[in-house]
Order: C-alpha cells, then structure tokens, then sequence
C-alpha cells in the first residue's frame, strides 16, 4: 500500500509529513505511524490473451517519480524492519534500494560517479566500431517494441529498452577498456546503459533528472560492491565466474528498481529473479563473448525488473543463501546491511581504476614497468637496442591463468595478455587502442620477443588488484640486466586519472563516432548532470549524429604524465 507524498518537515527530532506522520522515539525503539493511503494502481489492460498492454502503460502505473519518492515507504515493511529487525540480507538489500534517496549522495560520490558516467560512455561509443559489437546488432535488430530506446551514436537505430541495454553494455566492454572496481569486477557498464534506456524509453511526463539517474546509478554500484563484500574468493582477481556476469545483474536490476520507483517487496522480487539470471563463466575471457557477460548483464536486470513489477515471485532469502546468491563465490557470509540513517557508500571509500590502454587491468601494471625497462634500452635518439640483443624477459607477476597467454592470436587474447602487452611496450613505447589489431600481434618483431619472455610468480604477489605488483627483468646476451618495478599505475585509485586525462581519453574514443560539438556538449552536460532538470538532454546527444571530420576521425592521441602509455583511435 502506499503512502500519500509529502513535503518533509523536521521538528525537534520529529520527522513530519502531510498525510503521514512518522514518529521514532530512539530510546524506547517505538514507531508511530499513521498514514494516509493512496489506492494502488490498476492492473494493466489486456489487449489480446498473451499478455498485458505495451511496456509504457505497465510502467505508467508502477511508476512513481522520484521526488514523491522520497519519502514514500512500504509501511508495513518500514514497521517490521527499519525500526524492529532486519528479517534478511535479502530484505536489508531491498531497504537500501527502496530508501536511499537524492539527499543520501555525497559530493564525493557525486564527483566519482560522474566521471565513471562520462568514461563509460566514451568506450562505449569507441566499442561500437568493434566486430563483437556488429554482432550483437545485426542479432538484436529481429526484435521490435512500439517502445524503443537509442543505440548510442546510431540515430537511425532504435531497439526495444531491454535490446539497447543489451547492445550498449556490450559496446562498454567489447575492448575491455571500461572501468575496474576493488573487489574486482567492472561496475558500470552493466548498470548506466540501462538506465539512458529507460529514460529515453519510458514516458516524458514527469521527466527524469540528473539527480535521479545519479542516484540509481549510485544504488546500482553499491549493491554490486555490497555483494561482493560478502566473500573473501570475491577479493581476488577471479577464478570461476565473471564477476560483471554475477553482481551486475543484480546492480541493473536495483538502479532499474529505483529509477521506476518499486515498492520495497517489488525490489526484494526482482533481486530474487536476477541471481536466476546471473552468471557466466571466466573461461570465456579473451573472446569475443566475454563482452556479452556486460551487455547481458545489464539486459537481465532490466528484464528482472519488469518481471518483478508483474508481480513474478522468487525466494525472499535469495541473498541469505549458499543455494542462492552464495551458490556463486565459496566462503559466502553475507551480513545485514547498515540502516540508511548510517549508510555510508562504498564509493566513498572505495574509487575505481581507469584504464589508459584496452586491456585487462592487471596488465596495466606490466606496461607501467616495461615502459621503465624501456628506457635503458634506448640507445640514443630513441633508437631502440635491437631485439636480438634481448636474451630474456622475466615477469614476476601474480598467477592469473587466463591472463597468462604466451602465443596470442587474437586481439581479445592479446588484451587478456601478460607477455603481449610487456614485448608491446618493449617496442613501441606505448600501448594504444591498434596495438591490438591483429597486424601488430603478429609482427615478426613480436614474435621473436615473446619467445623470451618467462613468467614469475612470487608468493607475496597476490592476485588482487588492491596488492599486486610487476616487476620486469630483461638480460641482455652480454650478460647486463635492467630490471624495474610497478607498485601503481597512472589510472589505478591510488593514483587516479585527473580530470583533464579522463577527458582526453572522452574525447578520443567519442570522437570516432560523434562530432567534436556533441563530444564538447556531453562533457558540459555530465559535468552538471546533478544540475539537469531533464535526462532526454543527455539522450538526445547519445544518439549522434554521426558526423566526422576525416582528421578526427584518422587520428586522436593523448598523453599520459606518469606512464610513456598512449592512447590512439584511428
């Protein structure tokens, strides 16, 4: 049942509301309250015997705006656990998605998640020229809604909100290049291109805000890093499954729960219902599937989410669970969530690395270190020693098996390569978005390097992102040996991006798709996206137009200060 919208009024410790006054005395732990409620909204109309009407009136009427939302609960489920118990971890979950509002964000979380808004968007525009991502289209393009949503940087595409979701979380990660997390997992492409979906897609009366997609993008993010905090197997670099795979299905299924505004038992049902489509195994990794795992990802939360709103039902302890959502990461302890009123995000505490080049993480750290090895191989003028003066190359790195590809043949194994970006960096001095291409992995140059290169794996480096290290040795056939280190890369949270690289990087991997107006106007517009009354500004530059200058479309390089790494879109 829900409750009457109000404007929120304190008085001396009292929390007052117009048509519901809730009262909490601490110390005795009673609540009062009284409240006025409003009639539920109708079921959808059939319009034939399959199913009910289109997706925008079965929205329409679960859909309340989040200003109202602010201070409307499920009283029932505020009485029995805001103020008494939680019942479960799956209930804690549910509160947090259903209570946590515009005034929780912090300026912190605010400034953080803008810039892994603006990132995410600029690989994602530099994945849709990607074969993977061609794929994905020429698929989703059998599938058709009267309800449709922008394929970024394709005006002249649409696709059903679910299929864009899908299509655009597949451009994020189609070169590995979007942001990493601790514990290790890429947080937001699973979760922003469902919501430039959904707000395109759903009705325009009232319109959706910046403040609201920032702060489902926010419970998105949290509840994956919630997740993942619930198991020691999650800290590492993983094993079994994608973590994107696993915890971002749930993050789309809570940022779509807040942006449409469910009931607390309508968020609890659709967690339930997206650990059922969760998961997807790491052997995938370095192929052109790996991708799918965001883009589906973020499609399944979605579609849990609507499923919920139908009234879909699923185990209420999903979360409590070692068959449940613990069925996916050994040493699963999942533990009740702090009240809102001591919430504290985990992205205050916890920033997200930003790639310089499209690889897997933990090869950033390698390039770092080769780059330093580099320049006692300089002889002068920047001529490089001759490879055939190079006896050995020695990585001491920690064991990660399925980055560990001595010989690779494509560009996805040669991102999800330790020995490949080190004899890359060797070389050319810098890792860019060609070094990938398959003309340059099968340079003779290369191939003679890699037969060199040995691996190490000392038992202080972990597998963590948090901890791990590179250090590199090359021995020359005289017997001489360089040897550096790599403890943090420019990019990593310990040394994080500015704000005028991460631009850079926006600028090279949008203009490939955008013109340099649209490019310079989306900046402007994430910037102040907690300043924007209406999303469709956002959107509508999303969509295109696909205008280039052949120059910008040719060439777009940037520099990085700590690393030699370049990043080149050609």
């Amino acid at each position: 049942m829900a409750i009457t919208k109000a404007k929120e009024k304190k008085i001396e410790g009292r929390v007052e509301y117009k048509g519901t006054q809730l009262v909490q005395v601490h110390s005795q732990r009673q609540l009062l309250l009284q409240f006025t409620p409003e009639p539920e909204p109708p079921p959808p109309e059939r319009h034939d015997a399959q199913g009910f009407a289109s997706l925008s009136s079965i929205i329409l009427c679960h859909r309340h705006r989040l200003s109202s939302l602010r201070y409307q609960c499920d009283w029932a489920k505020a009485l029995t656990i805001a103020y008494f118990h939680i019942l479960s971890v799956t209930e804690s979950f549910a509160s947090l998605i259903h209570g946590l509002k515009v005034d929780h964000l912090t300026d912190g979380v605010i400034r953080r998640s803008k810039r892994m808004i603006l990132d995410s968007l600029g690989v994602g525009f530099l994945g849709t020229g990607t074969e993977v991502f061609h794929k994905v289209t020429q698929y989703s393009k059998i599938y058709s809604s009267n309800t449709s949503s922008t394929v970024w940087g394709r005006p002249d595409f649409r696709l059903p909100p679910t299929y864009a979701a899908f299509v655009n979380g597949v451009a994020v990660h189609s070169m590995d290049f979007d942001d990493t997390w601790h514990p290790a997992t890429h947080p937001s492409g699973a979760v922003l291109p469902v919501l430039t979906a959904l707000s395109e897609a759903l009705p325009q009366t009232p319109k959706f805000s910046g403040l609201d997609l920032l702060l489902a993008f926010n419970v998105g993010i949290e509840v994956q890093g919630r997740l993942m905090h619930f198991s020691k197997e999650a800290k590492d670099i993983p094993k079994r499954f994608h973590p994107p795979s696993v915890v971002g299905t749930l993050g789309s299924a809570a940022a779509a729960s807040k942006f449409l505004g469910l009931s607390l038992t309508k968020c609890r049902e659709a967690l339930a219902i997206a650990v059922s489509h969760a998961g997807a195994p790491i052997a995938n990794a370095a192929t052109q599937t790996k991708p799918l795992h965001i883009g589906n990802a973020a499609k399944h939360g979605m579609e849990a989410t609507f499923l919920a709103m139908l009234g879909l039902q699923g185990n209420k302890r999903i979360l409590d669970l070692e068959s449940g959502f613990g069925a996916f990461y050994a040493n699963y302890s999942p533990k009740d969530l702090p009240s809102l009123d001591s919430h504290i995000w985990l992205l205050d505490e916890q920033d997200v690395a930003f790639k310089s080049f499209p690889a897997h993480l933990a090869t950033h750290w390698v390039a770092d270190a080769a780059a330093a090895v580099r320049k006692h191989l300089v002889i002068s003028e920047g001529v490089l020693l001759p490879a055939d003066h190079i006896e050995r190359i020695v990585l001491r790195i920690p064991d990660v098996q399925y980055v560990n590809r001595p010989f690779p043949d494509s560009e996805h194994e040669a991102r999800h390569s330790f020995q490949y970006v080190a004899c890359a960096m060797l070389l050319d001095g810098s890792v860019t978005v060609p070094s990938f291409r398959s003309e340059q992995i099968n340079r003779p140059q290369v191939r003679e390097l890699l037969q060199k290169v040995v691996l190490e794996h000392p038992p202080d480096n972990l597998p963590s992102f948090n901890t791990l290290y590179c250090e590199i040795s090359v021995t020359l056939k005289d017997g001489t040996t360089f040897t550096e280190r790599s403890d943090t890369f420019y990019g990593h949270w310990r040394k994080p991006l500015s704000q005028e690289d991460l631009q850079k990087k926006f600028r090279a991997n949008a203009s490939r798709m955008l013109s340099k107006d649209t490019v310079e106007s989306l900046i402007k517009v994430v910037e102040s996206l907690e300043d924007l009354d209406d999303c469709s500004l956002l959107t509508s530059l999303l969509k295109g137009p696909s205008v280039q200058e052949e120059d910008t479309k040719l060439s777009h390089t940037f520099s990085f200060p700590h690393t030699m790494s370049r990043f080149t879109n050609v």
